[in-house]
């Protein structure tokens, strides 16, 4: 297990670097799930402000303040019928009507423009009526059983949630 954690932490580092640069210009902020065996799943995003807006952009695929977030993982993980193995990711947003999606990209530039081709999961989310607007895009997780961890998603009036699933 030891070994594991110094691979996952250089590994980390070398896929993370880019996004460092960018924590530093845009003071981005960590979401962390912590699962039973002690591995974890982060998420790392720029809080930009909501403004008035009801929610996110509707029918494109969305990377908030043009950048995406990023997700990395000790731990496979299901998305839905999908399997996300350990490793770095990129996360988007595809804001609909009824309901959102959430998409991970193998892709791990926060900066590149989303390519379809990149997918490794998509899993659509459901959405909800904040009962207070959000005055920043906010993301955390939840821990809603063994081995699960709901990412949570608030943006203006709405909030977007779907559940990841460790193996």
């Amino acid at each position: 297990m030891r070994v594991f954690r110094i691979v996952a932490i250089l590994l980390s580092s070398m896929l993370l670097a880019p996004f460092a640069l960018s924590q530093e210009a845009t003071s981005s902020q960590d979401a962390v799930c912590n699962f039973e065996d002690g591995r974890q799943m982060i998420a790392r995003y720029n809080p930009i402000p909501s403004g008035r807006n009801d929610g996110p952009p509707q029918g494109k695929v969305w990377a908030a303040g043009n950048a995406a977030w990023t997700l990395f993982t000790e731990s496979d993980l299901m998305l839905g019928n999908s399997s996300v193995p350990t490793g770095a990711y990129t996360l988007y947003l595809l804001p609909g009507k009824k309901e959102w999606t959430l998409i991970v990209s193998r892709n791990t530039a926060v900066d590149a423009k989303y390519d379809e081709k990149q997918d490794l999961a998509r899993a659509p989310m459901e959405i909800g009526q904040l009962s207070n607007t959000a005055d920043k895009l906010s993301l955390y997780f939840g821990h809603t059983g063994p081995k699960k961890c709901e990412i949570n998603v608030d943006y203006g009036k709405l909030r977007g949630w779907v559940e990841f699933r460790q193996k």
